[in-house]
């Protein structure tokens, strides 16, 4: 079996004419999708960028793989002890180990092992490539490697190839001779005007005025002239959404020409596409814009399309409405290859049920921040309840939830209004920490760790800074609660 995994990172679903985008920007995925399963309710377990592939390498939730931000002790594996073989879990049991095992190829063009130290991620991987810019390398020379490795071994029998995208992902550096296709294009209705000045006013890392980060970095205009520093006004926002899209449209085109490539080597008929994301993209929502700092729908959701030859006709534009995580579709797809998913994994593979054409999933998901927050939601449903133990500097409350069939951007928090429902929540997440706890194979939440090493690794040292930039920007009052708030930060 061949199979090529398309890895855009910081892809919404909602930004793909697959499902449901107008703008025009994945004509090439899009034609995938009508002869594939397309997932809609797959989600990252943890988010974002090193939590995510850390679950899907080893198919464990960060809470037993240790694996949750991005720096202090939980951006590590944790080590499997004195329990540890001459191989360790990982080189046993990893994702591209298993399919090595069964004699495929495996191949890995991405410089995500050395943007994050995460060189747990190649486990299993023959072959790793790596452009070497540290995920500011556009897609053009992502297949310049791809492309290469296609006419070497694409005509191979048994292959697994990873191409990992990072053009959706700030900051926003499509190619100036792409233009700007989307100029009239409409934006979203609900991040109106009024929407815009309340964020202005509000605060946060990439809030409203704070699009970069933390303040703004006018080095940044001359080097990225597509990325919006801060957005004043709507053609800021503009700035900011057509950026994006250019992103993914820019990530589509080369995806389309590796696809071309595969039917040009006769083998795009018996060659499995799998086409996904690491975690997806706030581009507003909760007054964060172009980041991913959230347990939120919007950071978690992630687009899954599998095109599986011998899945039969009837599957050919199927929707897959059921629960997931993304590390169950990594299990199924073990099983499909014809191999058994490791004990070791936490994912549930729903093998059976794609081959005979039915969606089944998981009743509810849990899904974890750690990296800009320290946060776990509950997606049930039509909802989804956010615990918050550290806001990241956005005040956010202990309790948020929101009535995503009606409110899809979560504009509007509803925990006040059904505390019913938080309940429900807060007793479906002591539920699975339960069982956390009596299936982990080593003591501690690496949640309460990272609370314990200063909080979450992109605000650390942070807040004297950024306090000094509120009063600055005429923002005394949300300088005062930050103090007050954490009074052990300064």
């Amino acid at each position: 079996m061949r199979l090529l995994y398309i890895d855009i990172d910081t892809q919404r679903p909602d930004h793909l004419g697959c499902y449901g985008y107008e703008r025009a920007t994945s004509p090439n995925i899009d034609a995938i999708a009508q002869r594939a399963v397309r997932f809609d309710r797959v989600y990252a377990s943890d988010t974002p960028c090193l939590p995510s592939r850390s679950a899907l390498i080893t198919g464990r939730f960060g809470i037993h793989n240790g694996a949750i931000g991005h720096g202090g002790t939980a951006g590590d594996l944790a080590l499997d002890g004195e329990p540890r073989g001459f191989r360790n879990t990982l080189g046993v049991a990893s994702f591209a180990t298993r399919m090595a095992n069964l004699g495929m190829r495996t191949a890995t063009v991405s410089s995500f092992p050395t943007r994050h130290s995460s060189y747990h991620w190649l486990a299993g991987f023959r072959e790793s490539y790596d452009v070497g810019k540290g995920g500011l390398e556009n897609a053009d020379e992502v297949n310049a490697i791809a492309l290469d490795w296609l006419d070497r071994h694409g005509s191979e029998e048994d292959w697994f190839l990873h191409v990992h995208y990072w053009d959706p992902h700030t900051p926003y550096r499509t190619p100036a001779s792409l233009g700007d296709p989307f100029a009239n294009d409409p934006l979203p209705d609900w991040l109106s005007e009024e929407v815009r000045a309340e964020h202005w006013r509000g605060y946060g890392p990439h809030s409203a005025r704070e699009v970069g980060g933390f303040s703004v970095n006018e080095a940044m205009r001359r080097i990225f002239p597509r990325q919006p520093l801060e957005c004043p006004d709507e053609a800021a926002v503009r700035a900011m959404i057509d950026g994006y899209d250019c992103g993914v449209l820019y990530a589509d085109a080369h995806a389309g020409q590796l696809f071309d490539k595969l039917a040009d080597l006769h083998v795009d008929g018996d060659t499995a596409i799998m086409i996904s994301a690491d975690h997806g993209e706030t581009l507003g929502e909760l007054n964060v814009y172009g980041d991913h700092q959230t347990a939120d729908d919007i950071t978690s959701h992630i687009p899954m399309i599998l095109d599986w030859p011998g899945l039969g006709p009837d599957n050919a534009g199927r929707v897959d409405d059921a629960f997931h995580y993304q590390f169950d579709v990594a299990a199924s797809v073990l099983e499909l290859l014809g191999t058994r998913v490791p004990r070791s994994w936490d994912a549930r593979s729903f093998a059976h049920d794609l081959r005979a054409g039915e969606s089944a999933g998981r009743e509810s998901l849990v899904l974890s921040q750690a990296a800009w927050t320290c946060q776990r939601a509950v997606r049930w449903d039509d909802w989804i309840g956010i615990r918050t133990w550290h806001d990241g500097y956005h005040a956010f409350p202990e309790w948020m939830l929101f009535d995503l069939a009606n409110d899809p951007h979560e504009t509007r928090d509803l925990s006040g209004e059904r505390p019913d429902i938080v309940d429900e929540a807060r007793g479906r997440l002591a539920d699975w920490h339960g069982e956390m706890e009596a299936t982990a194979t080593r003591p501690g939440d690496p949640m309460q760790t990272v609370l314990a090493e200063g909080g979450p690794f992109h605000t650390r040292g942070q807040l004297a800074k950024y306090v000094a930039r509120l009063r600055d920007t005429g923002r005394e009052h949300h300088a005062r609660a930050l103090e007050e708030r954490f009074p052990d930060e300064l």
